[in-house]
């Protein structure tokens, strides 16, 4: 029985492995710069097609990346949109859409490299778009966007839109900031990830709310 028991915990482990080892090698270098092979090989496995076998192609490898930040991402960012049920006040949601995320990369430890993924894949819009896919499912993202929407309803349709894809661009990159000097041992712009998360809830606060130019 023990026999039996043992391989799939060394398949469990082993895809760990690879996501781990991926997510890293996307982060530093790219995803299109990375084969398949080349992470098979930093991770230690003796077989150079262990992804292929694990997981399938380079976009369901990316998936995978995703969707286990994603369902991380989602317990955290549950108990804050259901605190904030009813809120009018803008501040409450930006605080959803950006502490999850934050509290999520302090988590890890150092270094991280979710940021810098994230950033490598919004670049390509077909890899993007399986990041979207990912999240899709979420009921707190839903709940998040709806009650966000409701404070802001008198923006027009295109300016929310764009105000949307700044806010993603504004988190994502920040964070990009804050890892990457953390993994080189230079110094960072906010003391901490809190710190980080708070300077953001600010600035996205104001991104929200900032007039708009009506143009003939």
């Amino acid at each position: 029985m023990a026999g039996r028991t043992a391989r799939p915990e060394r398949g469990g482990a082993t895809r760990e492995l690879i996501l781990a080892t991926a997510e890293r090698l996307y982060a530093e270098h790219g995803v299109h710069a990375v084969s398949n092979r080349q992470i098979s090989e930093a991770a230690g496995q003796g077989n150079s097609a262990a992804v292929g076998y694990h997981f399938g192609t380079k976009a369901d490898l990316v998936r995978a990346i995703a969707r286990k930040h994603a369902d991380q991402m989602e317990e955290l960012r549950m108990w804050m949109v259901a605190d904030a049920a009813g809120s009018t006040d803008v501040r409450d949601w930006v605080a959803c859409l950006v502490r999850p995320f934050i509290r999520h990369l302090a988590a890890q430890g150092s270094p991280t490299w979710y940021a810098r993924f994230r950033a490598q894949v919004m670049a390509d819009p077909a890899l993007y778009q399986i990041t979207i896919e990912e999240s899709l499912p979420s009921p707190s993202l839903r709940l998040l966007v709806d009650g966000l929407n409701r404070c802001i309803s008198d923006l027009p349709p295109e300016v929310r839109e764009a105000r949307w894809a700044m806010a993603r661009h504004v988190i994502v990159h920040m964070c990009v900031e804050r890892e990457r000097a953390l993994a080189e041992g230079t110094p960072t712009l906010q003391p901490s990830w809190d710190d980080l998360a708070a300077s953001l809830i600010d600035a996205i606060v104001g991104l929200w709310l900032a007039p708009v130019t009506h143009r003939s």
